[in-house]
Formats: structure tokens, sequence, C-alpha cells
């Protein structure tokens, strides 16, 4: 059965009787536009930028520092929160599924590896829920993610926020305002496995 999970993160935000605090694991600037924007009336919202997958280091700093100018200059009462970089633990989590095809098997480990961090993070700093930004983009199976954030629930008994963002035209909207604020658009997911193939 299909579930609408838009509709469902929408009864929840109409069952609340005042801001919650909720923890938003966000993979890029682009993405946490939008759901800055969609979100920002009803919660208390911290942004978690916990990303190890994004390969090289380089482009994980370039990435964080346009998460971090978004905040600062466009969101400046929304908190952030690094917790640090560690490309060796990612690869050891997604260890044997290098060569999976992109969307597979890899990417659901990895959305389990960040969403993992983010609850233990949401659960240990006093958090009311917590999501991510990730169901934003076409290429993410809201499904899966759903799944693993009902699981982590379940596990550490912080509120999961279901979502699907790109609903509503999202994805669209995080394109007009990453062109607003001027955001740099990767042409690549994150790991070294979803990189563009140079031509020969």
């Amino acid at each position: 059965m299909n579930i609408n999970y838009d509709q469902k993160m929408n009864e929840i935000i109409n069952g609340l009787t005042s801001k919650k605090k909720l923890l938003i694991h966000s993979c890029c600037g682009p993405c946490s536009s939008y759901v800055i924007e969609y979100l920002a009336n009803y919660f208390d919202i911290t942004i978690l930028y916990f990303n190890s997958n994004i390969y090289p280091k380089e482009e994980y700093l370039k990435r964080f520092n346009e998460q971090k100018r978004l905040i600062e200059k466009f969101h400046n009462d929304i908190k952030l929160v690094e917790i640090g970089y560690d490309y060796d633990e990612y690869l050891e989590y997604i260890s044997g599924h290098e060569n999976d095809f992109e969307g597979g098997q890899r990417c659901h480990l990895c959305y389990e590896y960040r969403l993992n961090k983010a609850s233990i993070y949401a659960k240990d700093n006093g958090f009311d829920y917590f999501t991510t930004t990730l169901s934003v983009s076409p290429y993410k199976d809201s499904k899966v993610l759903n799944a693993i954030g009902k699981s982590l629930e379940d596990k550490y008994g912080v509120k999961y926020l279901f979502s699907d963002f790109k609903k509503k035209d999202g994805y669209k909207r995080s394109i007009e305002l990453s062109k607003k604020y001027n955001l740099y658009r990767q042409n690549y997911c994150g790991c070294e496995f979803s990189m563009p193939k140079l031509s020969k």
C-alpha cells in the first residue's frame, strides 16, 4: 500500500499545539532551503550537517560552507550543528556495496548511516522530532527514508517527522530558492561512487 508521507507530515503539524524542537538532518544548503521555508512556522529548528559520505573532503567543506552561509544570511534564527567528517567510517558502513547501482542498497545504507547519527543526536539533546531533507530530491526513495526513520524512532524513542518534501513542487521550489540565494548546486549526490564519470 502506498503511503502519502506528505499527508502524514501535515497531520502531525496540524496536531501541534505549540512549537516543538525539530532536528533536521540536511544533505546540503539547496535542499534545506525549501524544507526550512516549509517548516519554520511550525518548529524550533536546528539543522544537523552530518554527511561523511561526501567525497572529497574539499567538496564536503564547500557544501558545509554553503549551508552555513544560507543560515547565517537568510535564517539566522535557526541553529546549525556540524558533528564532523569521517569518510573511512562511511566506507566501513557501506562495505561490500561499493559497486551497487545508484539508488540501490548502497544508497539505502547511506540514508541509514546518516539518519542513525541524527536520531542519536536528537535523543541526546532533547529534541521532540527529527527528520531529513533527503526526500526533497526526486532521486531519493521516500518510502525507504521514512521506513528507516520510523525504525529509528522505535529504537531511540524520538519521534520521526514523516515527509516527502518533493511533493507540492518542493524540488522545484528548492531550485528557485537556490537561484534566489545564489547557492552552489552540486552535480552529484556526494560519495565517490556517484561522481560523474569523466569522458576519455
